[in-house]
């Protein structure tokens, strides 16, 4: 689905001008298109839809709270790592039987008040996890279920940062040790092994990975009825990527993932719970920003716009790739610029490091003071990994449906900036 497009010369969200929106809350500012997330959810659903999965969306990607109402009145669950998450999903009106808990790293309070919710599973990280967990749940009388997480060692063909299931990465279980790990719940008598869960990565557009994958976690299914364990799920993660640059059309469809994973999903006799993230909300967002100044240095041209890595985060830290295009503009296809219609720029922001760039050697139209641009391909990860680096306040987040919208999250103030400070401290003895 594609909500962004130009109308004779100016860039809309659904059937409301970007300009509009701009002039009226200001920049940066993130917009979202309600019916596109809506939409790629249903897509996930119809393809899977002969093994009735649970999709639980990786709010992670983004959590803005409109869009967490909105994708929990769809049927949405929701894949969480630590407390902030899952009460932020509970509040938003998510059902914590579709709650799964990830995350290598979870504390002792974490593992009480996910108990204390009732949710689906724990995607459990580490043998050490299983006797934390255990413990806990022994301490408030209760069974904690949960899945393990298997390190499948595929590689998923994506930028090293967001690759998750390859033997050096920090998540799940090594392979070689899955069965002792298996073996190590039964052991523990306020634990239910529920399923088997994996995932290999982020932004990925080879079909067959997730296939390789489910081949090996597959494997160890029979080990687990072995054992007696009541298996039900077979978690398959998320990772399905999207198309960032125009020459990739509309991105890999979700369509030829179902393809190479159903039947292999089939065969194991489990339900299906899948994580997507990504996929839902990465083209349904953009990020506008306005030109600051247009610098040329040496033999460079900057421009310099009132966005910056705070906001963004993703060019500096994975090298990412954004579209950016005048929100009014005569033609969006930017392959037509050549030298003579276009300028090449480094599009920077304000901060005080090199990194802070949302795109190097762009053509683009010339620009001047004041003009609006836009992020595109900005839902996922990019209000999620903002921060006050610089004291910049966040960003305000608009949500647009057909010829509605609504501010969804206030811009932050400088109050915001010291709210959190205990300005007059008091000093304490040891």
């Amino acid at each position: 689905m594609n909500e962004f497009s130009y109308r004779n010369g100016t860039l809309y969200a659904e059937n409301v001008p970007v300009k509009l929106l701009a002039e009226k809350f200001g920049t940066p500012l993130y917009i979202y298109s309600k019916n596109h997330f809506l939409g790629q959810f249903n897509a996930i659903k119809k393809a899977f839809a002969e093994l009735n999965p649970v999709i639980c969306y990786a709010m992670k990607a983004n959590a803005n709270f409109s869009i967490m109402q909105e994708m929990a009145k769809a049927g949405a669950g929701v894949d969480t790592v630590s407390l902030g998450e899952i009460a932020r999903a509970i509040k938003a009106g998510a059902d914590p039987k579709k709650i799964v808990f990830a995350g290598v790293g979870k504390r002792d309070d974490e593992i009480e008040y996910a108990l204390d919710q009732d949710i689906l599973m724990f995607t459990v990280e580490s043998e050490p996890e299983l006797d934390a967990i255990n413990a806990v749940a022994a301490k408030r009388k209760k069974v904690a279920p949960v899945a393990l997480r298997i390190n499948p060692d595929v590689d998923p063909k994506t930028h090293k940062h967001i690759s998750t299931g390859k033997r050096e990465n920090k998540f799940g279980i090594d392979i070689a040790r899955a069965q002792a790990a298996i073996a190590q719940v039964k052991g523990l008598k306020n634990l239910k092994l529920l399923g088997l869960h994996m995932h290999i990565g982020s932004q990925i557009t080879e079909f067959d990975k997730h296939g390789e994958a489910i081949d090996k976690v597959s494997a160890l299914v029979k080990f687990a009825r072995e054992q007696g364990m009541p298996l039900e799920y077979l978690d398959v993660g998320g990772g399905y990527g999207i198309a960032y640059k125009p020459e990739q059309g509309v991105g890999p469809g979700i369509e030829e993932f179902a393809k190479n994973m159903i039947p292999r999903i089939k065969a194991t006799g489990l339900k299906l719970v899948m994580e997507p993230g990504r996929y839902i909300c990465g083209n349904g967002g953009i990020l506008v920003t306005s030109v600051i100044y247009d610098k040329p240095s040496g033999d460079k041209n900057f421009l310099v716009v009132d966005a910056a890595m705070n906001d963004l985060i993703r060019p500096s830290i994975y090298e990412a790739y954004h579209k950016i295009w005048p929100v009014n503009a005569t033609t969006e296809v930017d392959a037509a610029l050549d030298a003579k219609s276009g300028t090449k720029y480094d599009v920077v922001g304000p901060i005080c490091e090199s990194t802070d760039f949302l795109a190097k050697e762009r053509m683009l139209p010339k620009s001047k003071r004041g003009d609006l641009l836009a992020v595109f391909s900005a839902g996922a990860y990019g209000y999620a990994m903002a921060s006050t680096y610089n004291q910049r306040p966040r960003v305000a987040e608009i949500v647009v449906d057909g010829k509605n919208f609504w501010l969804a999250r206030q811009r932050e103030t400088l109050e915001d900036l010291t709210r959190a400070d205990v300005l007059k401290p008091q000093v304490q003895t040891a």
